[in-house]
């Protein structure tokens, strides 16, 4: 009998610091060995091929309830799926709360909706959108203990957003818990104003969707959450940076000493507000996303920002809403006005080919950066390093072989999500996840998924130390 159950050969491995050829050994879903000659009841030879740690999706939206009449396409079982197709071997989606509901209640119902179907692992960030005493005083001071150490506000949405006041007491909280605080940030009263002054003036098609969300509401809400922060003297992350205003404000902070964090997602690097404005009209509501994306300009300042440190994630922000269906895009017609269509853009499998090509196989940024924003900067950020996030003794054997020659035309029909449609369609990207592995079981062989639903493990979350060396340029 051999010393390992599988034996990854021959490819040349990367993590966030180096690169090097070795052999893989595994043994009960861990990596056991990195040496020369190892052998295997069952080899996998990754010769000519890269070998990575599996993708972290640290911003995802599956299978979440949403009110009026709005569903989301993806279940845990497509939603898994089509990430593990991806490279991505843990995704975090949100246990979310709306105003009235029990945190502790809301997190019951989510495992429910999770249980037996997930394909790859799975932890859950917390929303808060009701910070009453209940919540304050007990759910969520217990919920960070039993493993949910993360958690996200919103400074927008009617039905979500939060005051400065409540923004200050969630931020108090997390510091004295040593929790992560993520924050939607765009000025409300900026979005609502400016939303009846268009609707008012007929202005009702989905390209108005990103003329009322400008850069400056997004500056200005990221220079207050951080304000925020300072004063309390507590770590936050800025999500979905969509603006090179908002990404500015976090490369300030940082100049200062200050523990911020940034996120960003590719519908930033490769979609722009053009998108939003088709001949047939409604079809921009295919993309529309909050914050929306912007002008050409704005992608290559994104893209500095992924080089130089000032984000540290790279999340899909993966909302999956179909178009066509009465539930999704049009739920409220064809005619709806661009405040009536729900928000969000799918993008969980394509996450990491876009990022790789776009940035890894044309210059943008090193192989090295691609893991670190990708895989083991969420891991840090949000309590699962070392388990996750690195291919190390020890860690969990969640890897994907990649081809970084293969070219693949993006088509909704080779998806594996429940979308309809995909806004990245034609693009052509160069490398692409070939074998997945979650804890040393193949996932994906050959580029088709060949997990079975409900082997996913949900994941108990560690503190993060948001002090860890090697996060972004602190």
């Amino acid at each position: 009998m051999s010393e390992f159950d599988r034996v990854i050969k021959g490819g040349t491995i990367a993590t966030a610091s180096d690169t090097f050829s070795a052999d893989i050994g595994i043994k009960d879903g861990r990596v056991a060995a990195l040496g020369e000659n190892l052998s295997g009841d069952d080899v996998i030879d990754a010769t000519g091929k890269l070998v990575l740690p599996g993708g972290i999706d640290a911003h995802v939206h599956i299978d979440q309830p949403k009110k009026g009449g709005i569903a989301m396409a993806d279940d845990f079982r497509s939603g898994t799926r089509s990430a593990a197709a991806g490279g991505t071997t843990t995704i975090m989606p949100f246990a979310c709360q709306y105003r009235g509901e029990s945190l502790r209640q809301v997190v019951e119902d989510y495992h429910k909706k999770a249980d037996g179907k997930a394909v790859v692992d799975y932890a859950f960030h917390l929303i808060i959108a009701d910070a009453n005493e209940q919540v304050m005083g007990q759910e969520l001071p217990a919920l960070i203990e039993d493993g949910y150490t993360s958690f996200k506000i919103y400074m927008t949405y009617p039905d979500l957003k939060l005051n400065d006041r409540e923004c200050l007491e969630i931020f108090s909280l997390a510091r004295r818990t040593g929790a992560m605080t993520m924050v939607h940030a765009e000025n409300a009263d900026c979005i609502e104003w400016m939303t009846e002054q268009l609707l008012m003036a007929g202005k009702t098609g989905p390209k108005y969707h990103a003329v009322s969300r400008p850069p400056v509401v997004e500056k200005e809400a990221t220079h207050r959450a951080i304000s925020l922060a300072e004063f309390l003297d507590v770590p936050i992350l800025i999500v979905h940076v969509s603006s090179a205003e908002a990404m500015e404000q976090i490369a300030i902070a940082r100049q200062k000493g200050l523990r911020i964090y940034g996120e960003t997602c590719p519908q930033y690097l490769f979609l722009t507000a053009d998108d939003l404005e088709l001949d047939d009209e409604f079809e921009g509501a295919k993309y529309i996303c909050s914050p929306p994306p912007r002008d050409k300009a704005n992608q290559e300042k994104i893209w500095q920002g992924l080089a130089n440190s000032t984000f540290d994630v790279l999340a899909s922000d993966h909302a999956p809403y179909s178009f066509d269906g009465p539930d999704g895009k049009k739920v409220v017609g064809e005619d709806a006005p661009f405040n009536k269509i729900p928000n969000g853009v799918p993008g969980i499998e394509t996450r990491l080919p876009l990022l790789f090509s776009g940035g890894v196989s044309e210059g943008r940024i090193s192989l090295q950066k691609f893991v670190a924003l990708t895989a083991t900067n969420p891991a840090k950020l949000y309590g699962l390093h070392p388990r996750k996030g690195t291919i190390a003794i020890g860690s969990d054997a969640d890897i994907a072989i990649w081809d970084p020659e293969k070219k693949v035309t993006i088509t909704n029909e080779n998806l594996h999500h429940n979308v309809d449609y995909t806004p990245y369609e034609g693009i052509e990207c160069t490398g692409w996840p070939v074998t997945v592995l979650s804890r040393g079981d193949v996932v994906v062989q050959d580029c088709e998924v060949v997990a079975s639903e409900g082997r996913g493990q949900f994941l108990r979350c560690d503190k993060p130390d948001p002090a860890r060396p090697g996060m972004g340029t602190l």
